[in-house]
């Protein structure tokens, strides 16, 4: 049977990607432009990341075919993220994908974006885990905190929820706090990288368990919304939801700074960051991380610790909690957010103790990227599930 090829074209949020991937596997390119802009106004502008996305598609879905080396009559497919996302970024996307795939006459396919994250993981891992079923994916990004058992039929993957943030997602907490502190944006990387030099135990952050009602609704709208949707009764065993909240921890550490003064320092460091160039450079190299360093006080290094080694405990302990309910044969972990070196370290630990195989996707797979729409519009491929013309962006499109 002769390998097939998909272009992938990924533009829900910041990131303008392409990539050409075969049978679903294997990355020929893999293109991302970051968008740079939003780093000046502590997040991303919609409106300017939609104009970004239209600078940058064309040059970006080039090189992707220049590094692979093929023609646009070698594809099988054109894939394009559908949802969720922001409107006008995904409109940009989408509108290029179809435009494309009417000139080649080539099938397009629509792809769910958290979808996208779960085979992100599995272009590496699936022939480990082909016996293993169900599986429990975590999806944790700036946008999304989501359980979801998958299994496979045939060519097919399923999809249930059975949980998700109820407020904030976990990268998006990390990128507010790291605002909140002074640090530059995205504030992920930079917590990750500043929190081990800090006691992690220094402040004792806590998080609430989420209860279930006796009536069978748990107290915030989106959760009971969706229980109603999918039919389903959490209070029985086989419908137990494992939801989680990120607000709390956000306005504890808001709180925190305010008791102990913090906001003076806070603003000198912050315009330290600025005036040194600092802010739009990565934390990943040590000689930039060294420089920032010297701007911290034990106080925020401790709180910083502090708040990563709650947040990766609460989303450590819930995902083995729901693993084990459901007898997940396996654990998957992707998204921005599993990119963090202390979510990883505690995973792994536990995933040890536990003997429950584990898989990670590499770390230029864990954010943002059109080889994992590619790679999961593979098996709409092989079912011949095409999107129709009239193909429009869905913002808040779920799974499962």
């Amino acid at each position: 049977m002769r390998s097939r090829l998909i272009l992938g074209i990924e533009s829900s949020c910041d990131e303008t990607s392409a990539s050409i991937v075969r049978d679903g596997r294997e990355a020929l390119s893999n293109v991302v432009a970051s968008q740079l802009i939003h780093a000046d106004y502590g997040g991303v502008v919609p409106e300017l990341a939609s104009r970004e996305h239209l600078r940058a598609i064309t040059p970006v879905v080039r090189e992707a075919m220049h590094r692979a080396g093929v023609q646009y009559s070698n594809l099988d497919a054109i894939a394009v993220t559908e949802g969720p996302g922001l409107a006008g970024a995904l409109l940009v996307g989408i509108t290029f994908a179809k435009a494309l795939a009417f000139a080649a006459d080539k099938p397009l396919i629509a792809v769910n974006h958290l979808e996208g994250h779960i085979h992100a993981v599995l272009m590496d891992a699936e022939a480990s885990f082909a016996d293993a079923s169900p599986l429990l994916a975590l999806v944790v990004s700036g946008g999304h905190t989501h359980l979801y058992l998958a299994t496979k039929s045939g060519n097919t993957w399923h999809y249930r929820n059975v949980g998700k943030t109820l407020d904030d997602a976990a990268g998006e907490a990390y990128d507010k706090v790291a605002k909140l502190l002074g640090l530059p944006y995205p504030g992920g990387p930079w917590m990750d990288a500043i929190a081990a030099h800090g006691d992690p135990k220094a402040v004792p952050f806590t998080f609430a368990q989420i209860k279930t009602k006796a009536t069978g609704n748990t107290a915030p709208k989106l959760s009971r919304e969706a229980i109603l949707e999918q039919n389903e009764d959490p209070t029985r065993p086989e419908f137990r939801r494992y939801d989680l909240s990120f607000s709390g921890i956000k306005t504890a550490v808001r709180r925190y700074t305010e008791l102990h003064h913090m906001q003076p320092r806070i603003e000198v460091r912050a315009a330290a960051l600025r005036e040194s160039g600092l802010a739009h450079a990565k934390p990943s190299n040590p000689k930039t991380l060294a420089q920032a360093l010297e701007l911290f006080d034990t106080e925020t290094l401790n709180l910083i610790a502090s708040f990563q080694a709650s947040v990766t405990n609460y989303l450590t302990r819930t995902a083995f909690a729901a693993a084990e309910h459901y007898g997940a044969q396996a654990l998957l972990i992707t998204g921005g957010v599993a990119a963090n070196t202390e979510l990883r370290r505690r995973i792994n630990a536990e995933a040890t103790r536990r003997n429950l195989p584990i898989a990670f996707p590499t770390i230029a797979l864990s954010t943002d990227n059109a080889a994992m729409i590619a790679a999961a519009a593979f098996p709409k491929l092989q079912t011949q599930t095409f999107a129709p013309d009239t193909l429009e962006p869905t913002p808040q499109l779920r799974l499962g």
